[in-house]
């Protein structure tokens, strides 16, 4: 069974007057906690959308920064979508219960808030109030500050990315310890680690982007001090 339609189940089985924060006290444990990480990027980027009226198409093609979807089963993407833009709960609320859900997987919680920036950054702009927005998701998810700046130099253009801050280390660092670094990101990133944390198969390319980031950061590094 795909994820989308499982998605779609997930939302039907909402009683009458229930909003889609619901959803994720039923999808505490594995293999459903990959299809609240799906509902929970989906419907925090609804919330952090800024446009009236129904789902538009720009707007499932900014989830396609994140997940696969195929073109069956944008209509499932966009009701999640709807649901959270209507639902009279904030995102905080949002955001705690998925915290709740999530608990100590403290790296499943990074996973998805990357997810959001890529979303934030599909028109390539980020707006003042979406920072806001994602300053405070981190802060519910207790993302550490460095951790959600580190975050932040990655994919918001401001200037080119600092290699250090990108792996979240110190130009004091000696070699060894950056390579230890670079080493230990590249195994948190792996797929495999990935969907154990409950990244569904359908959002690998926060993998690929994430490995691109961190390579291109150590090979800036390596060049710099001449390894």
């Amino acid at each position: 069974m795909s994820l989308w339609t499982r998605i779609t189940e997930a939302v039907s089985a909402l009683a009458s007057g229930e909003g889609l924060s619901h959803v994720f006290e039923r999808l505490r444990t594995p293999p459903e906690r990959r299809v609240a990480f799906a509902i929970a990027v989906i419907a925090l980027g609804a919330k952090m959308a800024k446009a009236d009226g129904q789902v538009t198409r720009g707007e499932v093609s900014a989830f396609r920064e994140v997940f696969q979807i195929a073109q069956d089963d944008e209509a499932g993407a966009a009701r999640v979508f709807n649901l959270a833009r209507q639902d009279v709960a904030g995102f905080e609320e949002y955001a705690a219960r998925i915290k709740a859900m999530f608990g100590d997987q403290t790296g499943a919680l990074s996973d998805l808030l990357e997810g959001l920036f890529h979303i934030a950054m599909a028109d390539g702009k980020y707006h003042p109030d979406e920072n806001l927005f994602l300053e405070r998701v981190a802060e519910i998810f207790e993302v550490p500050e460095p951790e959600f700046r580190q975050m932040r130099c990655r994919f918001v253009p401001d200037a080119e990315p600092d290699p250090y801050q990108v792996l979240g280390a110190s130009p004091d660092d000696s070699l060894d310890v950056l390579r230890k670094r670079h080493r230990e990101m590249v195994r948190a990133s792996h797929p495999d680690r990935m969907v154990a944390r409950g990244v569904p198969k359908e959002a690998m390319r926060l993998a690929e982007k994430r490995m691109t980031d961190i390579n291109r950061a150590w090979d800036q590094i390596q060049a710099e001090r001449g390894a």
